[in-house]
């Protein structure tokens, strides 16, 4: 059974930190990409970052390039997202998918449960 938990999410002042985390099992991790996605409160699922299966390429979206960073460590089926300069609207669930190296969300079959990260005073 595929499963992707997530981990890390908190409160964290703006300027700060975090450290997400995606342990993954159920399957080969090296076989798929993993990505970071997010939703706001009545806004839509957006695209963080993705990392290709073996951890060679990487892409991220515009409004978060040079702030995050993503990461895998196959050995350890996880998958990290390092959240620096954090802002008010970095706020948002996230949550870590398996699928295919692309940024849209349909690309992704299989979700973890979500994690959330309020940036505020």
């Amino acid at each position: 059974q595929v499963q992707l938990v997530e981990s890390g999410g908190g409160l964290v002042q703006p300027g700060g930190s975090l450290r997400l985390s995606c342990v993954v099992s159920g399957f080969t991790s090296d076989h798929y990409a993993i990505a970071w996605f997010r939703q706001a409160p009545r806004k839509g699922r957006e695209f963080v970052s993705a990392v290709s299966g073996f951890g060679v390429n990487t892409d991220y979206a515009d409004s978060v390039k040079g702030r995050f960073t993503i990461s895998r460590d196959n050995a350890k089926n996880t998958v990290y997202l390092q959240m620096n300069s954090l802002k008010p609207e970095d706020t948002a669930v996230y949550y870590c998918a398996a699928g295919m190296y692309m940024r849209r969300w349909s690309d992704y079959p299989f979700w973890g449960q979500g994690t959330q990260v309020t940036v505020s005073l």
